[in-house]
């Protein structure tokens, strides 16, 4: 079981630059409109790492794996697209965190939510991104066509009790499941040679947690 940071966006906010419920949100001009977040959950400033999540979940915890994760230890009782998956031949078609799932949503408030799988693609797709280092941290920074920009830190990933990759990589969760392998979620990742959308294997895992 995987823990990321996570993302989280306000839909419908219409200045630019801002605040909504005591956190900042940067306007990149992007197409949709969508907001992102200057910092993580659980960061004080944009280059703090902030706090992990196994996907759909609210709470931090000491160790991420399957034997602790809230929507199964073996098969899946919650977001489940394929019987085979699910306990005793669960499903409920779920392709979406609920709000009540939804880290941002439960912590910061407002209109706040984890990223789709959708945003992140139009985050990578409409703005310039690069590897590079602030105040000593090592991450992705993407700039919008309207000059304003947001930092992500190469946070890692959290695993059991371990911190993994912190430096050198990052993966930020969706809220959007891989509804053909419903033991997957999507996610955002880089490194310093590149970004992508993908799907985390053993989506329960622990990744950072970022709010847009």
């Amino acid at each position: 079981m995987v823990a990321i940071t996570t993302s989280f966006l306000p839909l419908t906010l219409s200045a630019q630059n801002g605040m909504d419920h005591g956190h900042r949100y940067i306007d990149l001009g992007l197409p949709s409109g969508t907001k992102w977040a200057d910092c993580n959950i659980g960061a004080k400033t944009r280059t703090n790492y902030g706090y992990y999540y196994a996907w759909g979940e609210t709470s931090r915890k000491t160790k991420y794996d399957w034997d602790s994760y809230k929507f199964g230890s073996d098969k899946l009782t919650k977001y489940c697209t394929d019987s085979d998956y699910g306990e005793d031949g669960f499903t409920d078609d779920k392709e979406e965190l609920d709000l009540s799932d939804d880290v941002a949503r439960k912590l910061w408030g407002g209109k706040w939510r984890i990223p789709s799988d959708e945003q992140f693609e139009e985050l990578i797709e409409h703005t310039k991104h690069r590897w590079t280092k602030i105040n000593g941290v090592k991450g992705m920074l993407f700039t919008g066509r309207n000059g304003h920009s947001i930092f992500l830190p190469a946070a890692g990933h959290r695993y059991g009790t371990s911190l993994y990759d912190a430096g050198s990589g990052a993966n930020y969760w969706s809220r959007t499941l891989n509804a053909d392998s419903p033991d997957y979620a999507y996610c955002l990742y880089f490194y310093s040679d590149g970004v992508y959308v993908t799907h985390l294997p053993q989506l329960r895992t622990h990744c950072t947690a970022r709010a847009f």
